[in-house]
């Protein structure tokens, strides 16, 4: 698409100013920008912003939830050509240090307190930072720090400059280019330090267009932004696509107010990390164990109804009349309902990525009547590379490729990708975009997969950490850590698990239990527990873990290449793994390679044959404070099965 993300604001502008273009919900209010007041909002911050100094080229740092006047501030910046940089809003300030230097940031736009005293203990290793504004003022009026100010006193500054030159914003908007960089977003830096991802305008908007034409999105679609604004999916989604369409993006009070915001919105058109669905089915399931007899008599009935003809009636597909009778019958009781509590009563497309899908996660949503889809794409490939087709969503599958993509395999199995969208470069990284951009235009996702009969790319794990097992009973057979991971993370009482067995003779694990899901599990049996780390260890709650860990065997036992997989030994950590303590990335991935050093005693007890072992460990809190958390770790065996099925 030939043109540009300012260009895009002023044309939703005049063609329509007064429709809404943004939502905040404000004390429990829901307050609305219409396009013409963005695009006048944009302006003022445009022009303060080049009094201030900010140039064609230079890069702004935006940190903080989703707000408004933060997406106006990145279409304030790209304005003026210069690029806007969002970096996570729950990052440590010490996590800013090289994104800031590397993109030579001296100006920043920010939330709130929380994210002025991290930028603010910054000045030290990062000197070349000059002024610093601020949405949310509160906290803040006995600041008295040097180049320190409010937002409104830039608009203020902006308002009297656009003044003064009256035709100064529209000349630098003009002079925009759909090639020019747009943002650069850094990646997770799971090994070393982070890559700034460099996307013109071009690139987001092919993709966003793209998406936009596959699910037929309109101006009438509903979105909530809740997910971080440095990620590349909530940018795709509630600002590309947003500007490429003209809807109305609506923004979370908080992070604790995101269910309530979800249910009012009703939002039309949702995108999700597996993690969020999970949370929500476990919400309900929690729900409904506590609820009275008739009625969980009520919706296991229906719900086995669902599962059985719910998918067939969603793609389309011929169902007996009395089933769709009584399919129909528990909509009106429960499904109906149900979708309502959820806040998913408009929902027309849901989207899933980032990570596998459980079958019976994703069979519970499109059962109940949620057109849930699972797509495929990353960073460097603006998001969108393959889709679910409406009618051809499965759960083992990542779609086929969308307009634009092209997809081959490499010998090695590895993805290979080429598409309108994929990064221009890595910044300041001429041999890292060396790696993963061929001369004649193809990227390497990192990923190792296969296309299916059907057209879809089938998405089998990182092919980094594809290894091999090796000097026992399954010697040489396939080890794909991320796969039996996620598997386990497919359980309720699960929530994060690391695999380890390249170069090892088996396969062996750590395992986070879900704290919500496992304590309501305890208290329904009066199993009484004072924290994480005493839940954790409970002989109860070992078995309910190695039950699913036994069923997770028994599936991999039915995979002829992944057989090897299945997991001996394993141990539920004594902790909770938190991207503060360098265990996970802000997306939440496991960090396997940092967890495997610095748990290597557990590790070791692991492959050693020990029953247990003492680790104690230090932690973040939230609050900033530092401790530690230590105990004495039960190790459990688990069942492992033959190979059921052999290779043709």
């Amino acid at each position: 698409m030939q043109t540009t993300f300012p260009r895009l604001l002023l044309q939703h502008a005049q063609a329509r100013p007064q429709a809404p273009a943004l939502r905040e919900k404000v004390y429990g209010i829901w307050q609305t920008l219409c396009w013409g007041d963005l695009a006048q909002l944009v302006r003022h911050l445009a022009c303060g912003l080049a009094e201030a100094g900010l140039r064609r080229g230079d890069h702004l740092v935006v940190v903080g939830e989703n707000r408004p006047r933060l997406y106006a501030a990145m279409l304030a910046a790209q304005s003026l050509g210069a690029v806007p940089v969002p970096l996570y809003q729950d990052a440590a300030s010490t996590e800013y240090v090289f994104p800031i230097n590397n993109a030579e940031v001296a100006f920043a736009i920010v939330e709130d307190q929380e994210q002025v005293d991290k930028l603010l203990e910054l000045r030290t290793p990062c000197p070349q930072i000059a002024r610093i504004w601020y949405d949310d003022p509160r906290g803040l009026r006995h600041y008295d720090e040097p180049g320190l100010a409010a937002l409104d006193a830039l608009i203020a500054a902006g308002s009297a400059w656009d003044r003064a030159h009256p035709g100064f914003f529209d000349q630098e908007v003009q002079a925009g280019r759909p090639e020019d960089v747009a943002a650069m977003f850094f990646t997770s830096g799971t090994t070393g330090n982070p890559k700034g991802v460099v996307h013109t305008h071009f690139t987001l908007l092919d993709r966003a267009n793209a998406g936009k034409s596959f699910d037929k999105l309109t101006a009438d679609e509903e979105v909530l932004a809740y997910m971080p604004l440095a990620w590349i999916g909530q940018n795709i989604f509630s600002y590309a696509q947003w500007l490429a369409c003209g809807y109305v993006v609506n923004c979370p009070e908080s992070a604790a107010t995101v269910m309530i915001d979800l249910k009012e919105i009703g939002p039309t058109y949702y995108f999700a990390p597996p993690r969020v669905f999970e949370g929500l089915l476990t919400s309900v399931t929690i729900r409904m164990e506590d609820a009275s007899r008739i009625k969980r008599w009520m919706y296991q009935a229906a719900m086995a109804l669902a599962r059985r003809v719910g998918p067939a009636i969603m793609d389309g597909q011929p169902v007996a009349t009395l089933d769709r009778l009584k399919y129909a019958l528990g909509n009106l009781c429960v499904y109906g309902p149900l979708r309502n509590t959820l806040g998913f009563s408009r929902v027309r497309v849901a989207y899933t990525a980032g990570e596998a899908i459980g079958p019976d996660l994703f069979t519970f949503y499109r059962s109940i009547g949620i057109n849930l889809k699972q797509l495929y794409g990353s960073t460097e490939t603006a998001v969108f590379v393959c889709l679910q087709p409406d009618h051809e969503a499965r759960a083992d599958t990542v779609g086929v490729p969308i307009e634009g993509v092209e997809i081959r395999l490499a010998d090695s199995g590895e993805v290979l990708v080429k598409s309108p969208g994929l990064l221009k470069e890595y910044y300041k990284n001429p041999a890292a975009t060396a790696e993963v951009l061929t001369a004649d235009g193809w990227y390497h996702t990192g990923d190792a997969g296969f296309i299916d009969s059907g057209g879809h790319l089938k998405i089998i794990d990182r092919a980094k950490d594809v290894g091999r097992l090796m000097d026992g009973p399954n010697d040489g057979a396939m080890f794909a850590p991320k796969y039996v991971e996620n598997k386990l993370k497919f359980f309720p009482h699960i929530k994060e698990a690391v695999a380890f067995g390249d170069k090892r003779e088996k396969v062996c694990a750590f395992i986070n239990i879900d704290f919500e899901a496992v304590g309501n599990w305890a208290e329904r049996r009066n199993l009484p527990y004072a924290g994480y780390t005493d839940l954790a260890a409970k002989p109860e709650v070992l078995q309910l873990v190695r039950e699913c860990v036994e069923k997770v065997n028994a599936d991999l036992a039915h995979d002829t290449l992944l057989a090897g997989s299945q997991i001996s030994r394993f141990l539920i950590l004594h902790k909770e793994l938190d991207a503060d303590d360098g265990e996970l990335t802000r997306t939440r991935k496991v960090r396997r390679g940092a967890i495997g050093d610095k748990y290597k005693v557990l590790v070791d007890a692991l492959y050693g044959g020990r029953n247990e072992q003492f680790i104690e460990t230090a932690v973040k809190f939230e609050d900033g404070r530092s401790g530690s958390v230590s105990a004495t770790l039960k190790i459990v065996d688990a069942k492992v099965f033959p190979t059921l099925r052999k290779a043709a």
